[in-house]
C-alpha cells in the first residue's frame, strides 16, 4: 500500500507533501509565541529621562615651538628661553587632553638646538610631538 492508498489500482507512490502536520506545527508555535511575548516584554512602566547620545569630541589645542637658525625658540611666536620653555611645558602636560606639539625646526638650524626642544618636550610629560615641514617643490 502507497501513500494516499487512493482507488487507483497502479502502485504510484504520491509525490505531493501533506501540509496538515505542518499547519499544526506552525500553529502551536504561533500559540507559544502569542503567550510568550507579553512575558518576555512585561516590566515596570517607568518614564525614563531623555538624553544625547553624542560622544563629545574635544580636540586638544596645539602648540607650535619654533627653532630658528641661531637656536632660539619661539613659543606661538612669542621667544622664550630654555627654563620658562619648561615650565610651560610641565603646565601644558597636566592639561587633558593633552595638547599637541609642533616643532619648526628651520633647516638651517644644527640638529642640536632642535634635539634640545625635543628633549625639553618628552622631559616634560606631554606624548604628541610631531614636526612640520614644507612639501618639495
Amino acid at each position: 500500500m502507497a501513500f494516499g492508498g487512493g482507488l487507483d489500482s497502479d502502485n504510484e507512490v504520491m509525490s505531493e507533501i501533506n501540509m496538515t502536520p505542518l499547519v499544526d506545527v506552525m500553529l502551536v508555535l504561533l500559540i507559544i509565541f502569542i503567550i510568550t511575548v507579553p512575558v518576555i516584554t512585561h516590566s515596570v512602566k517607568v518614564d525614563l529621562p531623555r538624553v544625547s547620545n553624542e560622544q563629545q569630541e574635544i580636540k586638544p589645542q596645539t602648540l607650535t615651538l619654533t627653532v630658528k637658525a641661531d637656536g632660539a625658540v619661539f613659543w606661538d611666536d612669542q621667544p622664550i628661553d630654555a627654563v620658562q620653555l619648561q615650565l610651560k611645558l610641565a603646565d601644558q602636560a597636566k592639561l587633558q587632553p593633552q595638547p599637541e606639539v609642533h616643532i619648526r625646526g628651520d633647516k638651517a638650524a644644527p640638529y642640536e638646538h632642535v634635539l634640545k626642544t625635543m628633549a625639553a618636550v618628552q622631559q616634560s610629560g606631554l606624548l604628541k610631538l610631531g614636526f612640520i615641514s614644507e612639501p618639495a617643490s
